[in-house]
C-alpha cells in the first residue's frame, strides 16, 4: 500500500521524537553511549527501509522497540563477546548537582548501579529499562517483548531482586 506524503512526514517526525526514548532504552541495554548510538540508528535504518512493515494506527514506540531488541540479540549472537564498558556521561547527570558531597554520593550510587545493571541478563536489563526507565506499563513492555503480562511481571520482580542484592553486596552490605 502506497503511502501519502503527509503519513510519511508524520511518520519521520514521530520517528525523530521518539529518539531520546529510543537512545535511553539502548543506553540501558548496552551500557555504552557509543554502541547505544549505533544500535539506534540501525533501528532507524530498519524502520525506514521496512517502513510498510509498519502498521499505521499502531504504536510506533513499541515497534522501535521491538526493532532494538532484536537487532541487540542478532548482534549479540554475531559477536559472542563483550567490548570494554565506557562510563556514562557523568558530566550531563550531575552538572547541576549544588552540593559536593550529595554528587559524590549519587555518582558513587549510580556507579554502583550501572556495575550492577552489566552484570544482569539481557532479558533482565531489557525488563527492567523498559518498565522503570521508560516507565511502559507491563502491558506494554509485554507487547515489545513479545511475551505474556505475567511473564513480564514475574521478570521484573526476579531482576529488581537481583539488582538490588548486586548493589548490596557491592556495597559490602550482606544480609
Amino acid at each position: 500500500m502506497k503511502r501519502s506524503a503527509g503519513e510519511e512526514r508524520v511518520f519521520r517526525e514521530e520517528l525523530v521524537a521518539l529518539l531520546p526514548r529510543l537512545r535511553r532504552f539502548a543506553l540501558s541495554l548496552t551500557g555504552d553511549m557509543a554502541e547505544a548510538d549505533d544500535l539506534v540508528q540501525a533501528a532507524c535504518e530498519k524502520a525506514l527501509s521496512q517502513r510498510k512493515q509498519f502498521r499505521a494506527g499502531s504504536r510506533l514506540d513499541r515497534w522501535m522497540f521491538a526493532i532494538i531488541h532484536h537487532l541487540l540479540i542478532d548482534e549479540t549472537r554475531s559477536m559472542r563477546k563483550k567490548k570494554p564498558h565506557v562510563p556514562f556521561d557523568e558530566g550531563r547527570i550531575f552538572g547541576r548537582a549544588i552540593n559536593g558531597m550529595k554528587k559524590l554520593e549519587a555518582k558513587l550510587q549510580l556507579q554502583g548501579v550501572v556495575a550492577a545493571m552489566r552484570r544482569l541478563s539481557d532479558a533482565d536489563r531489557q525488563v527492567l529499562a523498559l518498565v522503570c526507565i521508560d516507565g511502559m506499563s507491563y502491558k506494554e513492555a509485554a507487547k515489545t517483548m513479545q511475551v505474556p503480562v505475567g511473564t513480564v511481571m514475574s521478570r521484573l520482580a526476579r531482576a529488581r531482586k537481583k539488582l538490588y542484592a548486586l548493589v548490596r553486596q557491592d556495597r559490602g552490605n550482606t544480609e
